[in-house]
């Protein structure tokens, strides 16, 4: 870990996140948001290479060193975008960039939507918009999502005998990645248990979601940011097959070669990505 990096808390009243900060403290103001089962560690290569910005890279509620939600509580989109908003307050920050990767760019792009005014730029890897649905399913999807719930009650968390087995669980996730990568996030990710080592993750976080927003919905979030923004879209990673939707953003876009996790997976990719945001940053 960077000598640069500092650990810090942030008690939002509702719930305490973790953080790391990089950069100058008069920098330009950066909140970095990581992708689903990640956590703050997703941009300890990236983040050193940026110039000029003071990042708080969170660990999302539910994620890393972060608090969980209460019992009864989910995982809502609005909610993590009500989270930000919250330790922007904190921070005394009028407006400020958002760098979101995957879930991340995800929320980032809701709430340049929802709020213009607050959001400076926005700085996206691999994601832009949720998952969609079609009206007529709204109703099969809640049943499928409360029976899911029932299930996860009696359900427990997987334990690795080992480090080393926890992470390579990791490389094989829904997203693969590398072994460098898979260890940066165990870091922060694993916890010892009985009889090993169990991620720190809320279980939450793996059901489906009660709601899906229709395409013209989340489109409506895209069309209402104001701010700058680009979008790097990972050449074997998640976006690049969805020429249909790329096509109808209006956001800069940028294509580099690697995987979903191109700005973690190996120094050359997060090189890639820090030269592509300097720029966009005004910070060559």
């Amino acid at each position: 870990m960077s000598p640069q990096v500092e650990e810090v808390r942030l008690a939002l009243g509702h719930i305490e996140l973790a953080a790391h900060l990089f950069g100058p403290a008069d920098g330009l103001p950066v909140i970095a948001l990581h992708g689903w089962l990640d956590n703050a560690n997703s941009f300890a290569r990236l983040a050193p290479q940026l110039k000029g910005l003071r990042i708080v890279a969170l660990d999302l509620a539910g994620h890393g060193y972060s608090e969980h939600r209460p019992p009864g509580a989910g995982y809502a989109l609005a909610d993590y975008a009500h989270d930000v908003l919250r330790v922007a307050e904190q921070l005394g920050w009028q407006r400020f960039g958002l760098l979101g990767h995957s879930l991340g760019a995800i929320i980032s792009v809701q709430l340049a939507g929802a709020l213009p005014d607050r959001v400076s730029h926005l700085a996206l890897i691999d994601g832009v918009i949720p998952p969609t649905g079609a009206e007529q399913d709204a109703a099969e999807r809640l049943g499928m999502a409360l029976q899911a719930q029932l299930r996860l009650d009696g359900k427990r968390k997987t334990v690795y005998t080992s480090l080393d087995e926890g992470v390579e669980a990791r490389m094989k996730g829904m997203v693969a990645v590398s072994r460098e990568a898979a260890e940066l996030l165990a870091r922060r990710g694993l916890m010892p248990v009985p009889g090993g080592y169990s991620w720190r993750s809320d279980s939450r976080l793996t059901l489906p979601s009660p709601q899906r927003l229709a395409q013209a919905q989340a489109m409506a979030f895209v069309h209402r940011v104001t701010c700058p923004a680009c979008l790097v879209v990972a050449a074997d990673g998640m976006l690049a097959r969805h020429t249909q939707l790329l096509e109808q953003l209006p956001f800069q876009q940028v294509l580099l070669p690697g995987g979903h996790h191109l700005h973690l997976n190996d120094e050359h990719g997060a090189s890639l990505v820090a030269d592509c945001f300097n720029r966009f940053f005004g910070f060559p």
